[in-house]
């Protein structure tokens, strides 16, 4: 109980910027929690349809991996079944890349969604930290100004004390936001390049497919 009143403590002796930045850590948090499901499962999902996908192109049957892929909603899906609809119409390999290019500009928006925010977020409580802080010290020192001197310095300290608390608390909470903007776009970048790879190799296996059959 002790470490939960020395942090409502904190927070109260904070004064009012300490809200904001209070909300900044919420939406942060919220954000942080979506896209890190979001983007766990867009990998898991991905991995294994391409498992599951990987045996029927072998075998040439591109009817049923286009099956499939129409029915799926994952991104690999999306990207796959622009270069295998392409692939039916003319199998040449620039043409089913150029297709499977154009399914990653349409995927990649969608991995990397809302994440930008939590950097921003983070210099966000960074400079209200700050703000208010300053805006602190500017009522501390109006404050002392008329006080008596032998009690200046004392009530000074205890003003810049509490007026630090607001800087303290956004950089509490924008170190953590810049570290989860991090991880979530080293684990974007990680899907993107899964993405390329799986369509890379789809490519040649279409390849190798057309030049038996040739």
């Amino acid at each position: 109980m002790d470490a939960y009143h020395v942090i409502i403590k904190f927070f109260q002796t904070g004064g009012l910027f300490m809200y904001p930045i209070a909300l900044v850590l919420a939406i942060g948090i919220a954000i942080a929690i979506e896209r890190y499901v979001y983007l766990s499962k867009a990998r898991s999902t991905n991995r294994k349809l391409w498992q599951g996908l990987q045996p029927v192109l072998r075998k040439g049957d591109f009817s049923r991996a286009s099956q499939i892929l129409a029915n799926s909603k994952t991104a690999i899906g999306k990207v796959l079944h622009y270069g295998l609809s392409r692939s039916t119409h003319g199998r040449r390999r620039d043409d089913i890349n150029t297709a499977m290019e154009e399914g990653l500009m349409e995927v990649i928006p969608q991995l990397e969604k809302r994440t930008h925010y939590l950097a921003t977020f983070a210099n966000i409580a960074t400079l209200l930290g700050l703000l208010g802080t300053i805006i602190g010290l500017i009522e501390a020192f109006t404050a002392v100004s008329a006080a008596n001197p032998a009690e200046k310095a004392d009530m000074l300290s205890a003003s810049i004390s509490v007026a630090m608390n607001t800087t303290a608390f956004g950089l509490v909470v924008s170190i953590p936001l810049l570290l989860v903007h991090a991880l979530l776009q080293t684990k974007t970048v990680e899907i993107v390049d899964s993405l390329e790879m799986a369509s890379m190799k789809f490519l040649n296996i279409v390849s190798e497919h057309e030049e038996e059959h040739s």
